[in-house]
């Protein structure tokens, strides 16, 4: 089931929860979401919006690798928020 895709209304919801204050995130999140969401899994979505609810900083930080997973969150550093972390990355 984890990795059966997102629908369509799963989706919708989970880019607007990623809408973020900070214009940088936003633009890395944009990026992401025109790369993956095609291919977005159940079990990515859960990984992106556990990253949602950090700070926009925090998030900053991760995306561009000043500061690792653990540091930040030791609850997110699971297998399914550092894949997301490594796609968000990619469209860097």
């Amino acid at each position: 089931m984890d990795n059966e895709l997102i629908d369509e209304r799963a989706l919708s919801k989970l880019k607007w929860r990623c809408r973020r204050g900070l214009l940088e995130n936003d633009l890395f999140i944009e990026r992401f979401f025109r790369k993956f969401e095609s291919s977005l899994t159940v079990r990515q979505s859960q990984g992106l919006t556990d990253l949602m609810d950090l700070s926009d900083n925090d998030l900053l930080d991760l995306h561009l690798g000043r500061k690792p997973l653990a540091e930040v969150s030791s609850e997110l550093d699971r297998a399914d928020v550092q894949e997301v972390l490594k796609m968000l990355r990619e469209t860097c």
